[in-house]
């Protein structure tokens, strides 16, 4: 801002003011978009991405106002005029359109709502200010220092978007320091590598010294790792460096974060100050070290006058700054032996890592060790060093993970949360592929976006629907979006393509959709396979790929514009039915999945209704649901015509009989699907379809308690049922009257109209009926009876009915049928007082239902198997009901 000048004038101010922000943006590897007139539009993080965008730009702001202040001091007393920056940072996505300019280069061209937000932040800062959104803060906390200015209303935005200042550069430089100051999670794993590294650490303090490299690939827990050796160490002096991704520009950037820590330097010290403490700490630890000053005084822009090293030639004033850095490490370590953590190697620069070369060629009789950590992509020259030690970080196991999760989720694997949230865990598990610290940030992007809460208890609550999945964290996000952008362009495009074919696929199916010559291929699968981006599978009867992270897959997937993934899901689904032809229902889902991201609606509806009912007939309920709704909402795309509503009728009718399964019996998701088909049955179903609706508004009705609704639909189904002369549908009818008879209180009724429906069963016809209703009429017909004649009075059941029914649930192959056979066994035995059968049942039940996600069924089970438990003595018994009726809540 400039007040008091002509425009030519400030324009010749304004120039070299630019001209700081530029370097400012290119010290941390941002891209100036524009050049806008007295401002600059930066990216960091695009076009190439940066898994530390948010701090490189943060960093960025703070550097343009430290540079421009001397600026703005000459201005001031030159011209007497007013100079200051504002800067706004957002973090989002955005499309960066590339324009190229000639043949030299390209230039990136940001739109979106993510920009705009960055401008209207840069807007309202005032002068001198670095204003941020809060998803940037969030970004930041812990780095750099924030205030909170409340919320403020931006237009183009809804609601009012709470703003922060940036006040400057915070505690904290590693994602490991932000994490401990939030509180770290227990640590879990990682023993055998301990050992090895507490091995080292003996042979160190025995004056024989030793390198221990941790390498891994992001987020396997280096520096977690290295936290928790490091408080386990004692009788070592400590000494920690970390590189940072944009440190690579500043030479001996560790090592000076390093000896501002040894010689206990503050940001407050003057140079005088300095100076003091360097001289006093050299020269107290030895005479002779007077020699190393000017080295030290150089590293640490401390003023030297008389220093020899602006005389010295480069190679020769480089080699002996190593001598002088080394000289002192060996020499305090005479006094105390050392602990040296160099974190982060893959950023080091080039004379930090000319002075590790030098260090590790010196510590092999030194009471020093070294420890440092590194992703696979840095090398190295110390293997041949029999006093290194490089230690390879693989993901959790499947125990450790589970064990991770329990503890990040706050409750064990075997409490009734495996039930509710099996589905999810298994989710993350999958997604994370038991990598630390992509796992704890999922976890905790579940809880900030709602998918999961605790209690007044702090019990894990999932309030929003088990399909429900968050986004990708940013930070995760950011790791491998960059590592992805660090491919040569070919190698990323068919990563990108390879995204959209799917997680697995085989070479063949890769040939066709991608559309390069063999040689070609085969050589940039290689490349990717070197870089652990995929792994090759024996297959038959051809190889097989997989992406060896399915975050990656999504990373890379997410990367393309949505109309150039529409065109690759195209290719792919229709190389798929090309090479399938013979056997396409192997495939149903697979294309289902394609044709219904690439804009093709009638082909993605009729593979997923295929895939849907396909799903069914294998009991693979929730899949099934899956598939049925992307069909449903790929039909709100189409106008609406009588074949339209027809075919969402039948999709209702479908989905209906899976979400009794899937969601219970009572659920409100279940109601509203059977509500809507009821209502399109008036307009395009027939009689018999109209059945189906019937039986699935009674089954809810029924457990929902609502008896008299329950009823109405119950006399409907007989009146369709006997016009239609269907054997099928009298069946299930005269069950549906039963059960109403028998919560009535009119057993004898019931047990007339179980055996009357039983007789209308048949086992050949009716085997499905599961997958279309929902509910199998043969065991509602059995249970039904059984409990009546116990009401009766005939309380010693044969053991051959008992046996019947359970055989029958069984054989029938559908999972939900068989709890909810014994689900009525156990009640049946509650009845008879047979506390022993009672509680011998539940036990099968529980687990059985927990492993199928049956909600209902092992919570009331808990609740009947704790009444069980406490008329046989058990002393925590009330506890075990009060928890069943808990989670029927």
């Amino acid at each position: 801002m400039l007040e008091g000048l002509d425009p030519e004038v400030a324009r010749s101010v304004i120039d070299p003011a630019l001209q700081i922000m530029m370097d400012a943006v290119h010290r941390y590897e941002g891209y100036v978009a524009q050049v806008l007139g007295d401002g600059i539009l930066a990216l960091f993080g695009a076009p190439l991405a940066h898994e530390d965008h948010a701090q490189r730009a943060a960093f960025s702001a703070l550097k343009m106002q430290e540079d421009l202040k001397p600026y703005a001091t000459r201005i001031r007393l030159k011209q007497g005029a007013s100079l200051a920056m504002r800067v706004g940072l957002n973090t989002g996505e955005v499309v960066v359109r590339s324009i190229r300019k000639d043949d030299l280069h390209t230039e990136y061209v940001p739109v979106g709502h993510s920009i705009n937000l960055a401008a209207r932040m840069e807007q309202i800062a005032a002068p001198g200010t670095i204003f941020v959104t809060e998803h940037t803060a969030k970004l930041l906390e812990g780095y750099f220092q924030l205030k909170s200015l409340g919320a403020a209303e931006i237009k183009g935005v809804e609601q009012p978007t709470p703003v922060f200042e940036i006040m400057g550069v915070g505690q904290h430089r590693t994602r490991l320091q932000v994490a401990a100051s939030r509180g770290l999670a227990r640590f879990v794993g990682r023993q055998h590598e301990l050992e090895q590294m507490q091995r080292a650490l003996e042979q160190a303090r025995e004056g024989h010294g030793q390198v221990i490299g941790i390498m891994g690939e992001p987020g396997m827990g280096k520096s977690r790792l290295v936290h928790e050796f490091k408080a386990q160490v004692s009788g070592f002096a400590v000494f920690e460096a970390y590189s940072a991704s944009h440190g690579k520009a500043s030479p001996y950037f560790p090592i000076t974060e390093l000896l501002k820590s040894y010689f206990q330097i503050q940001l407050q010290d003057d140079e005088r100050t300095r100076r003091e403490k360097v001289i006093g700490k050299l020269l107290g630890l030895d005479r002779t070290l007077e020699v190393v000053l000017p080295y030290y005084f150089a590293l640490l822009n401390i003023g030297d006058a008389d220093s020899p090293l602006p005389q010295m030639e480069p190679t020769v004033r480089r080699r002996r700054m190593f001598e002088a850095m080394k000289k002192v490490v060996l020499r305090a370590s005479l006094e105390q032996p050392i602990l040296l953590i160099f974190e982060d190697l893959h950023w080091i620069d080039s004379e930090t890592q000319g002075f590790l070369d030098g260090l590790v060629e010196a510590i092999g009789s030194a009471r020093v060790l070294l420890l440092t950590n590194f992703r696979p992509e840095y090398r190295h020259d110390w293997g041949g060093k029999t006093y290194c030690t490089q230690l390879r970080l693989a993901p959790f196991g499947r125990a450790e993970a589970d064990e991770f999760l329990e503890i990040l989720l706050g409750e064990p694997a075997d409490t009734g949360t495996v039930g509710r949230l099996a589905g999810l865990r298994h989710w993350i598990m999958d997604r994370t592929e038991g990598t630390p610290f992509f796992t704890e940030e999922v976890v905790q992007e579940l809880f900030e976006q709602g998918v999961l809460q605790r209690d007044l208890e702090g019990r894990v609550q999932m309030p929003l629907p088990a399909t429900t999945r968050p986004q990708l964290p940013p930070t995760v996000q950011g790791v491998l979006a960059a590592r992805i952008d660090r491919l040569a362009p070919e190698e990323k495009s068919i990563l990108q393509q390879l995204a959209v074919i799917g997680r697995a696929f085989p070479l063949s199916l890769a040939k066709t959709v991608v559309a390069k010559p063999d040689e070609e291929l085969l050589q940039l699968f290689g490349g990717l396979q070197r870089k652990e981006f995929l792994y090759e599978q024996p297959g038959f009867p051809e190889v097989e790929y997989i992406f060896k992270h399915a975050l990656t897959q999504e990373v890379a997937y997410n990367s393309l514009l949505q109309e150039t993934r529409k065109l690759i899901h195209e290719r792919t689904a229709q190389a798929i039915e090309a090479a399938y032809h013979t056997e396409l229902e192997d495939h149903y889902g697979n294309l289902a999945h394609h044709f219904s991201r690439s804009g093709n609606i009638d082909k993605g509806i009729e593979y997923a209704q295929l895939a849907g009912a396909q799903a069914s007939l294998r009991a693979a309920n929730a899949e099934a649901v899956n598939h049925f709704k992307i069909a449903l909402a790929l039909l709100t795309d189409k106008p609406r015509s009588v074949a339209r509503d027809r075919q969402e009728f039948r999709l209702r009718i479908a989905l209906g009989s899976q979400l009794i399964t899937v969601n219970g019996i009572s659920g409100l998701e279940t109601r509203e699907n059977y509500l809507l088909a009821e209502l399109l049955c008036g307009v395009v179903g027939s009689q018999e379809e109209l059945g189906a609706v019937l039986i699935g508004l009674r089954t809810h009705f029924v457990v929902a308690g609502e008896l008299l609704r329950a009823s109405d639909y119950a006399n409907s189904l007989l009146k369709v049922a006997t016009e239609l002369d269907n054997p099928q549908l009298l069946c299930h009818a005269h069950v549906a009257l039963a059960i109403q008879a028998l919560y009535l209180g009119y057993p004898t009724q019931t047990v007339e109209l179980a055996n009357t429906a039983l007789g209308f069963y048949s086992s050949e016809r009716d085997k499905h009926q599961t997958s279309v209703y929902g509910y199998d009429a043969q065991i509602g017909a059995l249970v039904a009876r059984m409990k009546a004649k116990v009401i009766l009075g005939y309380l010693e059941l044969p053991a051959a009915s008992i046996d019947g029914l359970v055989s029958a649930a069984r054989n029938l192959g559908y999972p939900f049928m068989h709890a909810f056979a014994l689900v009525w066994l156990v009640m049946t035995h509650c009845l008879r007082r047979d506390y022993r059968s009672c509680l011998d049942i539940s036990e099968v039940l529980i687990p059985l239902a927990r492993e199928h996600g049956f909600l209902e069924w092992e919570a009331w089970t808990t609740v009947l198997g704790g009444w069980a438990k406490g008329k046989l003595g058990a002393p925590d018994a009330i506890e075990e009901v009060a928890e069943g009726i808990r989670r029927s809540a």
